[in-house]
Parts: structure tokens; sequence; C-alpha cells
């Protein structure tokens, strides 16, 4: 059973997440916060497996909140719940240590199956928003990290979390980097997606990131990642 706690400033809003998850025989609303204040306070009192986390709301926001719920220590991870045309610093929240986003109108089963995968220490980050929120973090890079396109960083190779990886490790976490999926990668690099998942958890722990989201942080700050240019 996964245990979840509802983060945001709409009732009816907070009323239909509620409807939603108490249909579905594995999971368990454990209670409702409407601003970030009292997220971080019944985060403590009810160590929710995973929060609902609204990104704007009156008083502390969800990114504030996010950052002192990792803080904190607390088992409990953080899913962002966001509009598509609501985030131009949404992208703080993967500093802050949110294990994932998903907009608020995804189909129940992809918030489901979200709230699933961070419940079990995956990170999840919807398709329409990854490049997207990927572009603005690297926009609010500092002008000389080595992350931010046309910097001139230090070499990659001299961070010792880089070293530790062996090759095919590496070349797994510059995949993560660019948002591959597990299947995405198994696909590109001809290798089962179980092979896959194993070499991904043995680069979190590697390199130290709390889940994949950090990771995708850690390859931009390190220059392995870029976003995209315009098509």
């Amino acid at each position: 059973m996964t245990t979840v706690l509802i983060v945001d400033d709409q009732p009816l809003q907070r009323l239909g997440f509620r409807m939603l998850l108490e249909s579905t025989p594995d999971t368990e609303v454990v209670g409702e916060a409407a601003h970030g204040a009292d997220a971080v306070r019944r985060a403590a009192e009810l160590r929710p497996d995973v929060i609902l986390m609204d990104v704007r709301m009156p008083g502390m926001d969800g990114i504030e909140a996010t950052r002192r719920v990792v803080a904190s220590g607390d088992r409990s991870r953080v899913l962002i719940l966001t509009t598509f045309d609501l985030d131009e610093y949404a992208h703080a929240a993967l500093r802050a240590g949110a294990s994932g986003f998903l907009l608020k109108d995804a189909h129940p089963e992809e918030l489901l199956a979200g709230i699933r995968a961070v419940a079990a220490g995956d990170a999840v980050i919807a398709p329409a928003l990854t490049r997207r929120l990927l572009d603005a973090y690297a926009k609010h890079l500092p002008r000389d990290a080595p992350g931010r396109p046309g910097a001139s960083g230090p070499r990659t190779a001299d961070d010792p979390r880089v070293r530790a990886l062996t090759e095919r490790e590496y070349e797994i976490f510059v995949a993560m980097g660019q948002g591959w999926s597990n299947s995405e990668i198994a696909e590109r690099l001809v290798v089962a997606e179980s092979t896959v998942k194993t070499h991904v958890g043995r680069v979190l722990a590697k390199v130290g990131a709390r889940d994949r989201v950090q990771a995708v942080i850690l390859a931009y700050d390190l220059g392995l990642a870029h976003p995209n240019p315009p098509d």
C-alpha cells in the first residue's frame, strides 16, 4: 500500500485526486494540505510514501516545501504536479529534490503509475515536460557552468564521480542526462532493459544521486547533457 499526501491550494483539485486515489486498492490518502508550510508539517507528522505537490500556492510554494521535506531527511518522495504553461521556474524543484513532474491533466493511469514509480524509488518526468524543464534549468545555470551551452567548465573526466563509472555505466549516465527512458537506452545500446535497470542503479549509487532526476541535474552540471536545439 502506497500512502499519499495531497498538497494543492484548490479544494476541488484535492478532492479530484482523493477520489481517484481512494478508488485504487494499492494507494491510500493519509492527508491533505493547502499550502507549503502545512505540507511540511503534515509530511513530518504522517510520513507518507509520496507527496503530490502543487507548485504555485499562497505563502510557501511547492518548491520551498519540497526543499524542506527533502532536507529533513524524511523518506517521503515528492511528485510535482504542474501545468504546462505555468513553470518558468519549476526547474528549481529539481534542485530542491523532487523525484518527478507530471502534468495535472495527465491521464489517471499515468498519475497512478507515476506515484507507484516514485514510491519504488524511481523518478518520473512527463515526456511533454522533460525538454521544457531541462531547457529552463540550463538557462538558469551560471554563465560559466560546464552544463551551460558554450561554457568552458572543468573537464568532466576530472570529477571523481565520473571516474568511478565503468565505460558502460558512463554511457548509461550520459543517456540518462539526455532524458532517455530505460527502454530507449536499451534499444540504442542494444542491451536488455533489465540490464539497463541494473546499470542505472549502479550509476545512481556511484554518483551519489538520490534518484534519476538528480542524476540528470548532475549530468547537466558536468556538461554531459545539453538542451536540444529547437526543431
